[in-house]
């Protein structure tokens, strides 16, 4: 892999439906989720950065292996506004179910490479854990990373971890229709820019 090299295939986010765009096919477990994310997102069947916040601290809260002083809100409009196609400033059915489907398979992945048990990541676990979560980055880039989303003391822990993830995924999904040949490179403007990268 040369240095220049980022690697990663989303798999797209599904179409916009309403929430209540109930499939005849569907699973219980999926339905169930219908129930919660009608009961989470309240009247206006959408889930705004606050109640996003609330919902992932209730569930790191049942994890007391995994050390973390929690999700910010400004952990919370970052998640909304990569996972935002739209530009509501809040979730539908479709975006949060892409979204929280991912965290809970990032959040495993995690306690997988908290090898010593201590509920935070070294930055030396750090590079297996993104590969494992199906990123293939450059050193330079995981440089980049590492001076961003630790603690204080060079630890990650779980909610940067997967912050670090959510908007890693959302670019990757926002670059690959861009590169419409297929080369890992494409030109933007500045306007197309400041708008893939101003409200992520």
């Amino acid at each position: 892999m040369g240095e220049a090299s980022a690697q990663y295939n989303p798999e797209p986010p599904p179409p916009r439906t309403h929430y209540s765009n109930i499939q005849a096919n569907e699973s219980e477990k999926v339905q169930q989720f219908r129930r919660l994310f009608a009961q989470l997102a309240g009247e206006d069947m959408e889930v705004r950065a606050t109640e996003l916040m609330n919902i992932l601290n209730e569930v790191v809260t049942r994890h007391p292996d995994l050390k973390t002083d929690g999700f910010g809100i400004d952990t919370g409009r970052s998640m909304v506004a990569v996972m935002d196609s739209d530009m509501t400033g809040k979730l539908g059915f479709e975006e949060f179910s892409y979204l929280w489907n991912n965290i809970k398979k990032w959040q495993a992945i995690y306690k997988q490479f908290d090898i010593d048990r201590s509920g935070t990541t070294g930055s030396s676990e750090l590079p297996g854990a993104f590969e494992a979560a199906g990123f293939r980055l450059n050193e330079r880039l995981y440089h980049t990373i590492i001076r961003r989303y630790p603690e204080e003391g060079g630890n990650t822990d779980p909610d940067n971890f997967i912050s670090c993830l959510v908007r890693l995924d959302a670019l990757f999904c926002a670059f690959k229709p861009l590169d419409k040949d297929g080369t890992g490179q494409t030109q933007v403007n500045t306007q197309e820019w400041l708008q893939l990268t101003m409200y992520s």
